[in-house]
């Protein structure tokens, strides 16, 4: 089977926006959009069965539904539907070995019971060996200002190629900008009763930002369509992180896969991304 994005349906709104999200990603990638939704109590697909009868009938509706929507807004794609007998964090963890991108839904902390991401996004983000995106209620119903670069999060030391070569790719195919960000807190040495030291601190982001563009120069020689700046932020990496996603296309953070941890792991920036980020999230594994 070909590369497809794969999104996680289940008729919640947030699911319906990871949806839309979905298509647009696919239209511009030239990918096949699947639509999944996985419960362990369906059953085998009848031959003919009346609607009030079928006990599959909630899940037809939830995918067809989506995909009558989504293909009125992208007549050129390919969708198809897929529901699987089985828990949904196992489907979507199956389904990513052919998938492009997962792509789920994420309520981040608009209530005090999203904080977790739910029983399914947590365990797929720190599972999966495929980026997956997180998409907030109300992505494409809405006209807001157009989302205007893809913003990547690196640290100096241990970016990985796939980190890069993702929110590259992606920027390239969205025709936008993208700005890596480093986040670095101002140490204790270079604060002062009025404030900072600046002359600590100008040395300080002058060498980050050598090492920098550095990091990504061979990027830029891959990506040449590709307008892409760099900036050193003197915040914590997290908040330099979820500050500069501020009206971003998308904001790209990283889990390092192949820990000796007993479960896995995710940082606190990817934390931070996910729970207070306003735009979609990409989490990518890398070495």
């Amino acid at each position: 089977m070909q590369p497809v994005i794969t999104v996680g349906l289940d008729g919640s709104p947030e699911s319906l926006a990871a949806a839309r999200w979905a298509a647009d990603e696919a239209d511009k990638r030239k990918l096949t959009l699947r639509l999944l939704h996985a419960w362990p109590l369906l059953v085998p697909e009848p031959a003919r069965v009346p609607s009030e009868v079928d006990q599959n009938y909630w899940a037809k509706r939830f995918v067809h539904t989506a995909r009558a929507e989504l293909e009125s807004s992208h007549p050129g794609l390919t969708i198809i539907g897929s529901l699987v007998a089985d828990d949904a964090r196992k489907a979507l963890l199956q389904a990513a070995s052919d998938s492009e991108l997962i792509v789920l839904g994420s309520r981040g902390l608009d209530t005090v019971g999203s904080y977790f991401l739910g029983d399914v996004s947590m365990p797929v983000v720190a599972r999966t060996e495929r980026p997956v995106v997180l998409v907030r209620t109300g992505y494409g119903t809405a006209q807001p200002t157009p989302a205007n670069r893809v913003v990547v999060a690196l640290k100096l030391h241990g970016s990985s190629d796939e980190l890069l070569d993702f929110a590259f790719h992606t920027a390239a195919v969205r025709e936008v900008p993208l700005l890596a960000v480093h986040g670095r807190s101002v140490p204790l040495h270079a604060r002062v009763p009025w404030g900072v030291d600046h002359a600590a601190t100008e040395e300080m982001t002058g060498d980050a930002q050598q090492e920098l563009s550095k990091a990504l120069h061979r990027w830029r020689e891959k990506y040449p369509q590709v307008d892409a700046a760099h900036a050193i932020r003197l915040e914590t990496p997290a908040k330099a992180v979820v500050h500069a996603a501020e009206g971003a296309a998308l904001l790209v953070v990283g889990r390092r896969t192949h820990r000796h941890d007993v479960a896995p792991h995710l940082g606190h920036v990817t934390h931070a991304a996910l729970h207070h980020g306003r735009c979609p999230v990409a989490v990518v594994p890398h070495d």
